[in-house]
């Protein structure tokens, strides 16, 4: 899960698809980064932290941290919260870059809208309430192949 600087929307994306992930008992191993190193070692906004704890998700231990070309051969897929970041992305990851690994999150909703996930940082806490349900929904549709249906 990739932002801009890994205080706002990616934490959360981390905290929900992670929760996502145990719910459905898939041993999935969920990061978030920033393409900028703005707020390295911090840990993710309080609005952040607020909303996701509003939806029983503690996000608290994360600590910020700056994406790496390194990311691109470690992790299977990066979701970029919008144009911006995933333009980063690929300048970042120069000759590392594998476009079929990285996805702009609201595509998962929308396929082909090319969406962006607003920043909230300046919306009060309705912006970041906003962003926390269409991340929740588009890490639903994450999941929701890999969970096991009982008939």
């Amino acid at each position: 899960m990739v932002c801009l600087g890994n205080i706002c929307r990616s934490p959360l994306a981390q905290g929900i698809l992670t929760e996502k992930a145990l719910q459905a008992g898939l041993p999935w191993i969920v990061e978030s980064a920033g393409t900028e190193g703005y707020h390295v070692g911090e840990a993710p906004h309080q609005l952040s932290q607020q909303v996701a704890k509003e939806n029983g998700i503690d996000i608290s231990m994360q600590r910020c941290r700056q994406f790496s070309p390194e990311d691109m051969r470690f992790y299977d897929k990066i979701y970029a919260m919008d144009q911006s970041n995933y333009n980063d992305i690929k300048r970042l990851c120069g000759k590392n870059w594998q476009e079929e690994k990285v996805k702009l999150i609201l595509n998962e909703l929308n396929p082909g809208k090319n969406e962006d996930v607003p920043d909230p940082w300046y919306g009060g806490i309705e912006g970041f309430r906003d962003v926390f349900e269409m991340l929740d929904k588009a890490c639903e549709k994450i999941i929701e192949p890999h969970q096991f249906h009982s008939s």
